[in-house]
Protein backbone atom coordinates (compact mmCIF):
# COMPACT_ATOMS: atom_id res chain seq x y z
CA UNK A 1 0.00 0.00 0.00
CA UNK A 2 2.77 2.48 0.92
CA UNK A 3 5.65 0.56 -0.67
CA UNK A 4 6.42 3.21 -3.32
CA UNK A 5 6.61 6.03 -0.78
CA UNK A 6 8.74 3.95 1.58
CA UNK A 7 11.08 2.94 -1.24
CA UNK A 8 11.46 6.57 -2.35
CA UNK A 9 12.38 7.71 1.18
CA UNK A 10 14.61 4.64 1.64
CA UNK A 11 16.56 5.52 -1.50
CA UNK A 12 17.06 9.09 -0.28
CA UNK A 13 18.28 7.82 3.10
CA UNK A 14 20.72 5.45 1.40
CA UNK A 15 22.04 8.12 -1.03
CA UNK A 16 22.75 10.47 1.88
CA UNK A 17 24.56 7.79 3.87
CA UNK A 18 21.91 7.85 6.61
CA UNK A 19 21.50 4.07 6.41
CA UNK A 20 23.69 1.23 5.27
CA UNK A 21 22.89 -2.35 4.38
CA UNK A 22 19.60 -3.44 5.86
CA UNK A 23 19.85 -1.09 8.85
CA UNK A 24 16.84 1.04 9.75
CA UNK A 25 13.11 0.79 9.22
CA UNK A 26 10.16 2.90 8.15
CA UNK A 27 6.50 2.85 9.08
CA UNK A 28 3.28 4.64 8.17
CA UNK A 29 0.16 4.83 10.35
CA UNK A 30 -2.93 3.23 8.86
CA UNK A 31 -6.28 2.82 10.62
CA UNK A 32 -5.88 0.95 13.90
CA UNK A 33 -2.24 0.12 13.26
CA UNK A 34 0.64 0.79 10.91
CA UNK A 35 2.56 -0.65 7.99
CA UNK A 36 6.27 -1.27 8.67
CA UNK A 37 9.22 -2.65 6.75
CA UNK A 38 9.99 -6.34 7.19
CA UNK A 39 12.74 -7.54 9.48
CA UNK A 40 15.99 -7.77 7.53
CA UNK A 41 14.64 -5.88 4.51
CA UNK A 42 16.44 -3.03 2.78
CA UNK A 43 14.56 0.25 3.17
CA UNK A 44 15.62 1.37 -0.30
CA UNK A 45 13.93 -1.77 -1.73
CA UNK A 46 11.50 -2.81 1.01
CA UNK A 47 9.20 -5.22 -0.80
CA UNK A 48 5.86 -5.84 0.88
CA UNK A 49 5.24 -4.00 4.12
CA UNK A 50 3.81 -5.72 7.20
CA UNK A 51 0.67 -4.50 8.97
CA UNK A 52 1.04 -4.29 12.76
CA UNK A 53 -2.06 -3.56 14.87
CA UNK A 54 -1.74 -1.11 17.77
CA UNK A 55 -3.10 -3.89 20.02
CA UNK A 56 -2.73 -7.61 19.71
CA UNK A 57 -0.38 -10.06 18.06
CA UNK A 58 2.49 -8.86 15.87
CA UNK A 59 3.45 -10.74 12.70
CA UNK A 60 6.89 -12.38 13.02
CA UNK A 61 7.99 -10.73 9.76
CA UNK A 62 7.67 -7.19 11.20
CA UNK A 63 10.83 -5.17 11.82
CA UNK A 64 12.54 -5.89 15.13
CA UNK A 65 11.88 -2.26 16.10
CA UNK A 66 8.09 -2.64 15.82
CA UNK A 67 7.85 -2.03 19.61
CA UNK A 68 9.22 1.50 19.22
CA UNK A 69 6.93 2.32 16.30
CA UNK A 70 3.90 0.87 18.08
CA UNK A 71 4.53 2.83 21.27
CA UNK A 72 5.15 6.09 19.38
CA UNK A 73 1.87 5.69 17.49
CA UNK A 74 0.07 4.97 20.76
CA UNK A 75 1.42 8.13 22.42
CA UNK A 76 1.52 10.64 19.55
CA UNK A 77 -0.49 11.73 16.55
CA UNK A 78 2.40 11.30 14.10
CA UNK A 79 1.63 9.60 10.81
CA UNK A 80 5.07 8.27 9.85
CA UNK A 81 8.32 7.18 11.51
CA UNK A 82 11.79 6.85 10.03
CA UNK A 83 14.51 4.99 11.95
CA UNK A 84 17.98 5.38 10.45
CA UNK A 85 21.60 4.96 11.52
CA UNK A 86 23.32 8.25 10.59
CA UNK A 87 26.95 7.93 11.75
CA UNK A 88 27.50 11.48 13.05
CA UNK A 89 24.21 11.41 14.98
CA UNK A 90 25.08 8.01 16.46
CA UNK A 91 28.51 9.32 17.50
CA UNK A 92 27.01 12.42 19.16
CA UNK A 93 24.56 10.22 21.07
CA UNK A 94 27.49 8.44 22.70
CA UNK A 95 28.84 11.62 24.33
CA UNK A 96 25.73 13.61 25.24
CA UNK A 97 22.25 13.17 26.72
CA UNK A 98 20.85 16.06 24.67
CA UNK A 99 22.18 17.33 21.35
CA UNK A 100 21.99 21.11 20.95
CA UNK A 101 22.35 21.99 17.25
CA UNK A 102 24.48 25.05 16.47
CA UNK A 103 23.54 25.39 12.79
CA UNK A 104 20.64 27.64 11.76
CA UNK A 105 18.44 24.84 10.39
CA UNK A 106 18.91 22.72 13.51
CA UNK A 107 18.25 25.65 15.83
CA UNK A 108 15.08 26.49 13.93
CA UNK A 109 13.60 23.02 13.37
CA UNK A 110 14.92 21.01 16.30
CA UNK A 111 16.65 23.18 18.92
CA UNK A 112 17.18 20.18 21.20
CA UNK A 113 17.51 16.54 20.22
CA UNK A 114 17.02 14.23 23.20
CA UNK A 115 19.01 11.01 23.45
CA UNK A 116 17.00 7.88 24.26
CA UNK A 117 18.20 4.81 26.12
CA UNK A 118 17.63 1.08 25.80
CA UNK A 119 18.93 -1.77 23.73
CA UNK A 120 17.63 -2.20 20.16
CA UNK A 121 14.34 -4.05 19.87
CA UNK A 122 13.44 -3.76 23.57
CA UNK A 123 10.46 -2.41 25.50
CA UNK A 124 12.89 -0.11 27.35
CA UNK A 125 13.92 1.53 24.09
CA UNK A 126 10.26 1.78 23.00
CA UNK A 127 9.37 3.59 26.24
CA UNK A 128 12.34 5.96 26.09
CA UNK A 129 11.92 6.86 22.41
CA UNK A 130 8.13 7.28 22.65
CA UNK A 131 8.44 9.46 25.76
CA UNK A 132 10.99 11.68 23.99
CA UNK A 133 8.84 11.88 20.85
CA UNK A 134 5.86 13.18 22.81
CA UNK A 135 7.85 16.39 23.35
CA UNK A 136 10.01 16.44 20.20
CA UNK A 137 9.77 15.06 16.68
CA UNK A 138 13.26 13.61 16.74
CA UNK A 139 15.39 11.56 19.12
CA UNK A 140 18.61 9.59 18.87
CA UNK A 141 18.81 6.18 20.53
CA UNK A 142 22.21 6.06 22.22
CA UNK A 143 24.67 4.29 19.95
CA UNK A 144 21.86 3.04 17.71
CA UNK A 145 20.30 5.70 15.50
CA UNK A 146 17.63 8.31 14.97
CA UNK A 147 13.87 7.97 15.28
CA UNK A 148 11.96 10.77 13.56
CA UNK A 149 8.17 11.12 13.80
CA UNK A 150 6.42 13.27 11.23
CA UNK A 151 3.05 14.22 9.83
CA UNK A 152 4.19 12.26 6.74
CA UNK A 153 7.22 10.34 5.48
CA UNK A 154 8.84 13.42 3.95
CA UNK A 155 8.82 15.27 7.27
CA UNK A 156 10.26 12.24 9.09
CA UNK A 157 12.96 11.96 6.41
CA UNK A 158 13.75 15.69 6.65
CA UNK A 159 14.19 15.45 10.42
CA UNK A 160 16.48 12.44 9.98
CA UNK A 161 18.61 14.35 7.49
CA UNK A 162 18.61 17.39 9.78
CA UNK A 163 19.90 15.33 12.71
CA UNK A 164 22.86 14.09 10.69
CA UNK A 165 23.62 17.56 9.31
CA UNK A 166 23.48 19.20 12.75
CA UNK A 167 25.63 16.49 14.33
CA UNK A 168 28.17 16.72 11.51
CA UNK A 169 28.38 20.49 12.05
CA UNK A 170 28.92 19.90 15.78
CA UNK A 171 31.69 17.41 15.03
CA UNK A 172 33.46 19.81 12.69
CA UNK A 173 32.99 22.66 15.16
CA UNK A 174 34.71 20.62 17.88
CA UNK A 175 37.76 20.30 15.62
CA UNK A 176 38.18 24.08 15.71
CA UNK A 177 37.61 24.62 19.42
Amino acid sequence: MYENEVEYIGKRLFREGLIGGNFGNISVRHGDGFFITRTGSFVDHPGDLVFVPLEGEVPRSASSEYRVHREVYRKTSCQAIVHAHPPWAVACSLVSDTIIPQDSEGEMLCPQIPVSSGKPGTDELAESVSDNLTAAKLTIARGHGTFAAGKNLEEAYLLTSLAEHSCRVLGILRLYQ
